[in-house]
């Protein structure tokens, strides 16, 4: 299966008067057709970053940003507008971003019809149903919780049938049984409606509850977490470590990024001994740098030791 959406060797700079901030530095991506996956990382480390490019809202510096067959980095204005109307929708953490408070769940789900030029009622209310709302049609954002105001969101962002659907940290802030909901719901629109969903996130336990999910550090992706077997119609979602299996990536320069624990706790330095064993790779701390660290200070005499790759 081809990939729905490309990041290849992305970068992001911000200049701000003489200072320039590397948000994205050669990030490496790729995410598939009716994927359920997120994206986590701390705060700084590019992953909103990252999503304003997907969604159109930025444009990348360097390298390249292909969303269903779009080219982000080569729209002109009107494609670009065109691109963000008809082929991704947004969800917000912020509920007031997603809904005009004044109309009821159905005419919010309207708007981005009226403002496309297709309104379509009963696809509206389909939406609702698809996220368990079918009965808060009629209500304004007031009147319902705050969960439902985000399920009510992710119809909105489906109303022009895109084929990715963005989110930004949906759940942040919702209670957990609201949050599992939305997660859910998320799920099922993915399958019913072979929608893309990628959220951004800091929450790791959240990130457990998709199908697949990676870490951005310092602009780069550096781990990549796969759920075992998919999450079956109905089932209630494991987030635990135990669901899945958790993978270091190479970069397109074949550039692996060693979790900063992992550096402390072993006393690596800038360089490794690489080793050959069959279908291992070996890294070695070099003789000379066991024990010391890029500052020259020692490390844990119990951490000098080899590891596998």
């Amino acid at each position: 299966m081809e990939p729905i959406i490309i990041c290849d060797n992305l970068v992001k700079i911000y200049r701000i008067a003489d200072l320039e901030v590397m948000a994205l530095q050669g990030l490496d991506l790729e995410i598939y057709p009716q994927e359920v996956m997120a994206i986590i990382g701390a705060s700084g480390s590019g992953k909103s970053t990252l999503l304003n490019i997907l969604g159109g809202l930025d444009e990348p510096t360097a390298g390249t940003a292909v969303v269903a067959g779009w080219n982000l980095g080569r729209l002109t204005r009107r494609q670009r507008l065109a691109y963000m109307r008809d082929y991704v929708g947004f969800v917000w953490q912020n509920v007031a971003r997603n809904l005009v408070p004044y109309l009821t769940a159905e005419e919010n789900v309207l708007v981005p019809m009226i403002l496309n030029g297709r309104v379509d009622r009963a696809w509206a209310r389909e939406l609702l149903e698809a996220v368990g709302l079918g009965h808060r049609i009629h209500h304004r954002p007031m009147e319902m919780s705050g969960g439902e105001q985000q399920r009510v969101a992710i119809a909105i962002a489906l109303a022009n049938r895109p084929k990715v659907l963005l989110a930004d940290e949906p759940t942040g802030a919702l209670d957990t049984r609201s949050s599992r909901q939305v997660l859910e719901v998320f799920h099922h629109v993915s399958r019913t409606y072979g929608v893309t969903v990628v959220i951004v996130t800091h929450d790791r336990a959240m990130a457990y509850a998709v199908d697949r999910f990676v870490e951005i550090r310092d602009g780069k992706i550096s781990v990549e977490t796969v759920r075992r077997r998919p999450v079956a119609r109905g089932e209630e979602i494991q987030k635990d470590e135990e669901s899945h299996d958790e993978y270091v990536t190479l970069d397109s320069a074949g550039r692996l990024q060693i979790p900063p624990e992992l550096r402390e706790a072993l006393g690596i330095g800038s360089r490794l001994e690489l080793e050959v064993e069959g279908n291992r790779l070996i890294l070695k701390v070099p003789e000379g740098d066991i024990g010391r660290n890029d500052a020259g200070r020692p490390g844990k005499p119990e951490d000098q030791q080899d590891f596998h790759s």
